[in-house]
């Protein structure tokens, strides 16, 4: 059978045969769409933020790509809308937010905040803005130092490529107490480890410690080497991160590959955890139609990740158990893992977030996902998951429409623990 990498498939079973469990939203947030009237917003990864002295009022943190960050409520209402940088000139690219995440009380200048970290990918930079629930003006203020620096791109022309920062994962090391970012490069296998430095007037920076190349080439059992099909020049990217912080270990999601475990401050060897279900096909890259035609499975990949691997996060229990959750994007599921190393990451079930009624529908295409295991007060009192949706519905007209589905967490470890 041929088929176009990239196309939605129809499986929705797990590697036993059996059918996932479906779960279904509590509230959706209003669309966003991809064009000019829309401002260029199109939802891509959230983060969620408690607030510890009110936790029912707790926020959604939000990518919208062009359309800058997007805070929410818990229930699912806009707070706020954070523009995205604009282009230094007219001929550059303009900002591009990717993906964010969380930093607890970092040590700041003007005193410890709360900050949301988030990857511009337009600019090549990382972009800092801390949180205050009850601040005039919105909860998130910008403290990006003005002297941030590109975090791959060595000028302007580079930027303009796009070859930039693109995933994004944060980590405080506990034994040091050090807060850093680990960033991966798009359309490269780079993913590079920044500590976050506190610079004058409460401001944000960071410096590169170091880079680690995760492999674009694989051999194969039967003694081939094989490389995830793409555009001339493009090599298979990383996007989905989380770090563990109790062992300090990063799981990274490439895209076409699989999930890698490392050590989070990349001085040690990644290990393929798990195998997308595509792993080892030939792919012919077709110019004209810009897509890839496959050839035959020699049965190499995976069985519960379907290309590509996108959203992960960590669904943390105070006993050290909890499971490492990954959006298998090509068929429109989450597969769960054990969080634990020592029982190498096993498979522990999965589910797919289907529609509630008529005008709350599921989750499809799903780029990021956050998950809190937290009381959320009354709305969410045993935690919350947000999840992308590439499709949001119903559409209009021919805009591209996505937002973000909440989901009440006891569904989900509900659905596991069957």
């Amino acid at each position: 059978m041929f088929v176009a990498f990239g196309a939605t498939l129809p499986a929705q079973a797990d590697s036993d045969g059996g059918t996932l469990p479906a779960i279904t939203p509590t509230a959706e947030t209003p669309a966003l769409y991809d064009d000019e009237a829309g401002g260029d917003a199109n939802a891509d990864d959230p983060a969620i933020w408690r607030n510890n002295a009110q936790p029912g009022r707790s926020l959604v943190i939000a990518t919208a790509k062009e359309g800058g960050l997007r805070v929410y409520d818990l229930d699912a209402r806009p707070v706020q809308s954070v523009p995205a940088p604009p282009a230094q000139s007219p001929d550059d690219a303009p900002g591009r937010f990717n993906n964010v995440d969380l930093v607890s009380g970092l040590k700041l200048s003007s005193g410890r905040a709360d900050l949301a970290v988030t990857s511009d990918r337009g600019h090549d930079r990382l972009r800092f803005y801390r949180i205050d629930r009850d601040a005039p003006g919105g909860p998130l203020k910008d403290v990006t130092a003005p002297d941030a620096p590109p975090v791959f791109s060595a000028d302007q022309a580079e930027i303009n490529d796009q070859r930039t920062a693109y995933g994004l994962a944060t980590w405080t090391d506990r034994r040091t107490g050090r807060s850093y970012a680990l960033v991966s490069r798009r359309e490269h296998t780079s993913v590079a480890l920044l500590e976050l430095t506190p610079k004058s007037g409460g401001t944000v920076g960071y410096r590169k410690v170091r880079t680690l190349d995760l492999p674009s080439s694989f051999r194969l059992p039967d003694g081939t080497s094989w490389s995830p099909c793409g555009e001339p020049g493009e090599l298979p990217q990383v996007e989905g991160m989380v770090v563990d912080p109790a062992d300090g270990v990063l799981y990274a999601g490439q895209e076409d590959v699989g999930i890698w475990r490392v050590p989070a401050d990349l001085t040690g060897t990644p290990v393929l955890v798990e195998k997308v279900r595509e792993y080892g096909v030939p792919g012919t890259y077709d110019e004209a139609t810009e897509e890839c035609t496959a050839g035959a499975d020699p049965g190499f990949g995976g069985t519960r990740l379907t290309a590509d691997v996108e959203g992960l996060t960590l669904l943390t229990e105070s006993d050290g158990d909890g499971y490492l959750l990954a959006s298998s994007q090509g068929d429109n599921t989450f597969a769960a893992y054990d969080r634990e190393v020592e029982d190498d990451n096993e498979y522990e079930g999965g589910f797919r977030v289907a529609a509630a009624t008529r005008e709350l529908d599921g989750s499809e295409q799903c780029d990021g996902a956050a998950v809190l295991n937290a009381a959320l007060g009354s709305k969410y009192p045993n935690g919350l998951l947000v999840v992308q949706d590439g499709e949001e519905t119903p559409a209009v007209g021919e805009r591209e429409a996505t937002g973000f589905k909440f989901v009440d967490l006891k569904k989900v470890k509900d659905s596991l623990d069957d």
